[in-house]
């Protein structure tokens, strides 16, 4: 454990890394959803990680927001962090990805570049339908 003063010192680059630093001494709740994603982000670097999983971390951001976002993780990529994302945004999946893996129903079925993946047949018939299920 350490005191309120390391605790504010190791915090302050994290938070500057997410785009935090101006609010650093707002309370959590007071922020406003893409904010609170970010301190979400800030947190789980905190523990330096290797790896990080994002599961619907874009999700139910405005396009702006969007934006901010995809430039966000992408310039924690190119830091050198590999990310695994499960995520249902399709221009962060075109923006970030070079592998996509999509399942339907627990299931498998395509894998490979974003464009390859999302031109599936199987990608196109479980989530936009075919004609023959009108």
């Amino acid at each position: 454990p350490c005191g309120p003063a390391e605790a504010a010192e190791r915090a302050l680059p994290l938070l500057a890394r997410v785009g935090l630093a101006a609010r650093a001494d707002e309370r959590a709740a007071s922020l406003t959803y893409i904010d609170q994603k970010r301190l979400e982000l800030a947190r789980a670097l905190a523990a330096h990680p290797q790896l990080l999983l994002l599961d619907e971390w874009l999700a139910g951001l405005n396009p702006t927001e969007l934006k901010e976002g995809i430039a966000l993780i992408a310039s924690l990529a190119r830091d050198g962090l590999t990310i695994v994302m499960v995520e249902h945004v399709m221009d962060a999946i075109r923006a970030l990805c070079t592998r996509c893996i999509v399942m339907n129903a627990g299931t498998k079925i395509a894998e490979g570049t974003p464009a390859e993946a999302l031109a599936d047949p199987g990608v196109i018939k479980a989530y936009l339908g075919d004609d023959d299920d009108a």
